[in-house]
């Protein structure tokens, strides 16, 4: 993979757990990363589901590798789309690049 292919900025983001003032559990979001990547929708589809029509996109993203990212991160595009992470896949085990396929957010 070439430098002129990672051509999208992502933030990766990992679920956090902190204490509110008044001792409370706050639940959110903490900033793994941010960095260039390459992003390619793969497939979509659309369904019925709750008398409604869905519709789900699989996209994979690669960047390169980042030790600590797993299936409870998310990405978010430039653009301001959320992606949740599924699976993550180190290239060849050679820790150089990874991708990171993703489910859209609906």
């Amino acid at each position: 993979m070439y430098a002129a292919q990672l051509d999208t900025r992502i933030t990766i983001q990992r679920p956090e757990t902190t204490r509110d003032e008044w001792g409370g559990v706050v639940e959110g979001w903490g900033l793994v990363t941010s960095t260039w990547a390459s992003v390619e929708p793969l497939q979509g589809r659309e369904f019925i589901a709750a008398m409604a029509v869905q519709a789900e996109a699989t996209i994979r993203v690669r960047v390169r590798y980042l030790a600590g990212v797993d299936a409870s991160c998310r990405v978010l595009l430039d653009d301001g789309r959320v992606l949740n992470i599924t699976a993550v896949i180190d290239e060849r085990n050679q820790h150089r690049f990874m991708q990171l396929m993703c489910k859209a957010a609906s």
